[in-house]
């Protein structure tokens, strides 16, 4: 086996050189904007500017745009909605969802907040317009004939409008099918979070005006806690307001945990004292004092007394999922010999926050931020918490974006439990929430055969985020041989769910972080890297609902090192410009080609912006990695770039990917990418080109034009295609080539990590 290599050198960085050209529809037959398209959009316009002045709740108007499908960010309206440059009208975004999600045709309405008098100047826009294609067009526009405008010589002065304004107008109007009143609704028969549209009012003081009182019910900026006759209020007064509402009280989707008879008293496992073990940070139910290894738990209680009194523990069941759980982090291997997986033992802090009874999703969000502020020094927490309920699949829940916020502001990794089908289910279910958290890796169950567990919810998120990240051993069967050992309060049980293969994930994150000293990023792509092996089980929608991008090795070992034909190195990075890269990647050649086949895993934690609905992620992270190669001759200037192994060219010149495509074939906007060249029982070696050399590189867009930094952690792995090892040659290069090389080496690191524990005496 070899060591997985850490590589570090210079990332160089640069901004985007491109400028995107003049604005025009897609060259295809039947593309084109008639007057009767100009004049659908300007009643919209005028029916809505009609209501909104007579709306004084709120300084403003809201709109949908329902567009024709899924659009990039530069297919956005830019003229309709703009108000020079004090606003652009990608800046006046506050929601976005799809229709028609589960076809083969889903379609984008994203909603603005602007005022009144752009709804008028837009009415005014599409009118001179209008006047254009009628006079200079015989009313309809195609294509060409915006690409051939300038020899019109349209007096454009004399129509009132900029040429450059009318072409933005028309091309918005081509990707453009209606402008709406927003119409989402909530229910007023339960608890809601509610969150609202994004407006220059502040939340509170809006729903004040009709009479509803939020004192203590805010859970962020527009998110608030509303009673059912509260909601009525809100839906019979504003419901345009209303951007998403999830019910707030919500059944624990529990597992399966059978005791075994007559076992509270036998068997009891022999455990040593903690010493300086790394500290996993759980919050799940009441944990029992009472048990063999309770020296390795720090246990905080956080349910109310009214509730459930924590120190006199009457119904085991609010004790026996936590109990269990923290039992898999701290002593796992040793209770489960089958399952040994090389991480040693674990110190835990369990925060008990829920009961076994249904629960409050504000008040486990609120304890969740306090919990994560208030212990700074623990990286790796496990929530093996989850709803019975469904995920929406246009908004991502309260948990699961309170838990991406987090993750985004501090140096965190949640591992989350993909949630379980009840036993009286039998159809397909989607996952619940917070399993729809984008930052976190979420964890689905297979049995110890590696099947998919009978009890496996799916995914995808947003109606395409990759969901499940992971799967690991959650046990399945009705035998306790078929499951996983745990420590309950009454002593051994034997349980299945995927409560209990998320803590597989945890201890295996922990030991990357805490012991071997990567960071959070890189021991994210090293583990989804390694349950996709070269399997493409990750893009394929298929199966990737169901358990992510595979099933993660139970040995650590094989995660951190890698067959004697593989050459695995790590690289980490921060992308602050469009491209960050390197094209001195010295891939060993013999006989004039590279002998390889590369596979490459990208994980960064993006801001998310939760009333971006869909558009969820601000960040893309768009990864190539392959030969430095000819791509083109400008003005007889060889121009070189990437020969991608994915045979990606969203971002080569000259080249032109559909939104949907982007995001099916490159998984665009997906805070992991798995990318890889086919693999196969054919393999040959790749030609090598002049240099010799390959490059990586790591290309950003914005949503929301913002700028902030972005940490990302690589995995890439080459197979060399006749099965001989090759690390040393490549070690050697690559110092060469001025790339600072160490072996990822786990004994080395473990005495390190020791001596960094030790305690030191001074007299």
């Amino acid at each position: 086996m070899n060591n997985v290599l850490q590589l570090k050198g210079t990332l160089n960085k640069r901004k985007s050189g491109g400028r995107p050209g003049p604005p025009n529809m897609p060259n295809r037959k039947g593309a084109s904007v008639d007057v009767a398209r100009l004049d659908k959009l300007k009643s919209d316009l005028v029916v809505l500017s009609s209501f909104w002045e007579n709306v004084t709740l709120i300084d403003g108007a809201l709109v949908d745009v329902h567009y024709t499908t899924v659009v990039a960010k530069s297919n956005r309206i830019s003229e309709i909605f703009c108000a020079g440059e004090k606003q652009k009208s990608n800046d006046s975004i506050v929601g976005a969802r799809f229709i028609d999600a589960d076809t083969s045709k889903p379609k984008h309405i994203i909603t603005h907040y602007i005022s009144t008098s752009i709804i008028k100047d837009s009415v005014n826009k599409l009118e001179l317009c209008k006047n254009i294609l009628n006079t200079e067009y015989g009313g309809e526009i195609k294509h060409d004939d915006i690409t051939k405008i300038k020899s019109k010589d349209i007096k454009f002065k004399e129509y009132g409008i900029s040429e450059t304004a009318f072409l933005n107008v028309v091309v918005d109007s081509y990707y453009v099918s209606s402008f709406d009143l927003p119409k989402n609704s909530a229910n007023a028969t339960g608890e809601q979070l509610i969150t609202l549209y994004k407006t220059n009012e502040d939340a509170v003081d809006v729903l004040k005006k009709i009479g509803i009182d939020t004192l203590g019910k805010g859970l962020s900026e527009t998110t608030l806690l509303l009673y059912p006759d509260d909601i009525k209020t809100l839906q019979d007064k504003a419901p345009y307001l209303i951007a998403m509402a999830v019910e707030n009280i919500s059944e624990l989707s529990l597992e399966d945990i059978v005791a075994s008879p007559g076992s509270a008293e036998h068997d009891i496992p022999r455990i040593p004292d903690p010493e300086n073990e790394p500290v996993v940070g759980v919050i799940d139910t009441l944990f029992d004092s009472r048990v063999y290894f309770s020296k390795w738990v720090d246990y905080v209680p956080m349910v109310s007394k009214d509730i459930i009194d924590p120190s006199d523990p009457k119904d085991l069941k609010d004790y026996s999922h936590g109990t269990a759980v923290s039992s898999i982090i701290v002593d796992g291997h040793n209770i489960n010999p089958d399952l040994d997986d090389g991480c040693g033992r674990f110190r835990v802090k369990h925060f008990g926050v829920v009961g076994s009874q249904p629960f409050s999703s504000f008040t486990v969000i609120k304890n969740i931020q306090e919990i994560v502020n208030q212990n700074p020094n623990i990286k790796v927490w496990n929530l093996s918490l989850g709803s019975t309920k469904e995920i929406n699949g246009n908004f991502i829940s309260p948990e699961a974006a309170a838990l991406d916020q987090i993750q985004c502001e501090s140096d965190v990794i949640f591992v989350v439990a993909g949630t379980n089908k009840p036993d009286n289910r039998s159809e397909s279910m989607l996952i619940g929430a917070p399993a729809d958290s984008i930052n976190s890796i979420v964890v689905n169950s297979v049995s110890k055969s590696g099947n998919h567990a009978s009890y496996s919810r799916t995914g995808r998120v947003l109606s395409f985020f990759n969901k499940p990240d992971v799967s690991a051993i959650g046990g399945d069967g009705g035998n306790n041989d078929s499951k996983v050992r745990v420590c309950e309060p009454n002593g051994e049980a034997f349980v299945s769910g995927t409560s209990f293969a998320a803590p597989w994930i945890a201890r295996k994150l922990a030991y990357l972080i805490e012991v071997l000293g990567l960071s959070r990023e890189v021991a994210k792509a090293l583990i989804v890297d390694a349950a996709a092996d070269w399997n493409d089980t990750g893009n394929n929608q298929a199966i990737a609902p169901v358990i992510g991008h595979g099933t993660v090795p139970i040995k650590v070992s094989d995660i951190i090192k890698s067959k004697d034909d593989e050459i695995k190195f790590i690289m980490s990075g921060t992308s602050e410009l469009y491209d960050t890269y390197a094209y001195n990647l010295p891939v060993p050649v013999t006989k004039g080609a590279h002998p390889f086949v590369a596979k490459a895993t990208l994980c960064y934690f993006p801001e998310c912006s939760p009333n971006q609905g869909v558009d969820y992620t601000d960040t893309e992270l768009d990864v190539s990695i392959g030969r430095i190669a000819k791509l083109r001759v400008k003005d007889g200037i060889p121009q070189y770039g990437i020969n991608t192994i994915n045979k990606n060219v969203q971002t080569v010149s000259g080249n032109w990917t559909k939104e949907s495509d982007a995001r099916k074939l490159f998984r665009k906007w997906d805070n992991t990418k798995h990318i890889r060249e086919k693999f196969g029982e054919s393999l040959r070696p790749r030609k090598a080109y002049e240099s010799g050399m390959w490059g990586v590189s790591v290309k950003r867009k914005e949503r929301l034009d913002k700028k902030k930094p972005v940490r990302f952690g690589l995995v890439v792995t080459l197979k060399e295609v006749d099965g001989i090892n090759r690390i040393d040659d490549f070690m050697q290069q690559a110092r060469l080539a001025n790339w600072v090389v160490s072996e990822v080496n786990v004994e080395a690191q473990v005495d390190i990590y020791q001596r960094l524990q030790e305690e030191v005496t001074f007299e």
